[in-house]
């Protein structure tokens, strides 16, 4: 039996179909309204776990999520990203963990969410121009501050993960992962074997036609949807595993979080492993 629940750090118990925000538009206007339906619609559905990150919207997509929520339930967690800002030579993004950028990013966050404290804060990506033991010591700081409950990183490699390990307490790892792109299989191996919550973005694949076709024929079996196929693929992946799926649909996220009820056979597990080699 899969598990519906999953205590991130040991101790922060999340449902295992979150919600992805980043799709969700911010400009004033129908559509604003119309995203912050969804996300209290994700709420009512009993979803406990939202991503966010500042660089959706460069925060406008935390506000969104304060603005539709707050006052958050006791259940809810509402995780967010740092470090990446608008700091390039022409104002674009670019990566830049440095620790002054996180640390105003931090304060952002909390300021824009509405909270005194961040529960889960996951590095966006790791600044390759400023040594790694910087970023997550100022994330670590933080932690220490009483601004950061949980620290968890993001698009990182199995060594990048031992080595941040020696600096802080990892309890997340977010990185693109779904049934046909396995390329951090042995990352999620990681995950799965040191209790690490993995959070796969992109977790619904588009891939090719005979993979497509191979899916439509399991969830016409199961009578359900590919993309519930593809979710419920996931759970049964590990038990780490909680999958944030993004959309702008009211009926899609009801689809998504509806893939949690959704159980595959061994022999339909086995089917859908086949379709992507091992990483």
């Amino acid at each position: 039996m899969t598990a519906r629940t999953f205590r991130i750090g040991g101790d922060l118990p999340v449902g295992r179909i979150g919600f992805g925000a980043m799709r969700l538009p911010t400009e004033p206007g129908p559509d604003r309204a119309a995203s912050m339906a969804v996300a209290r619609r994700a709420v009512e559905l009993g979803v406990t776990l939202i991503d966010t990150a500042h660089l959706y919207g460069a925060g406008a997509n935390e506000e969104l999520l304060a603005e539709a929520l707050h006052p958050y339930p006791d259940d809810l967690l509402i995780t967010t990203k740092v470090g990446v800002a608008r700091t390039g030579p022409g104002g674009e993004w670019r990566l830049d963990g440095r620790p002054e950028i996180l640390r105003q990013q931090v304060d952002d966050a909390l300021r824009r969410l509405r909270v005194e404290r961040l529960e889960l804060l996951q590095l966006h990506r790791i600044d390759p121009e400023t040594p790694m033991a910087e970023q997550l010591g100022t994330l670590r700081e933080l932690q220490e501050a009483g601004k950061i409950g949980r620290i968890g990183l993001s698009e990182v490699t199995v060594a990048d993960l031992e080595q941040a390990r020696k600096t802080i307490d990892v309890v997340s790892v977010q990185n693109a992962y779904n049934l046909l792109d396995r390329a951090h299989e042995p990352v999620l191996e990681a995950c799965t074997a040191a209790g690490i919550a993995f959070l796969p973005w992109r977790p619904v694949a588009h891939g090719g036609a005979g993979a497509r076709e191979e899916v439509a024929a399991v969830a016409r079996e199961l009578e359900a949807t590919p993309t519930q196929v593809a979710l419920a693929w996931l759970l049964a992946r590990s038990p780490v595993v909680l999958p944030i799926p993004g959309t702008a649909s009211i009926g899609h996220l009801e689809e998504n979080v509806a893939a949690a009820e959704l159980r595959l056979t061994d022999a339909h597990r086995a089917r859908l492993d086949a379709l992507a080699p091992p990483a």
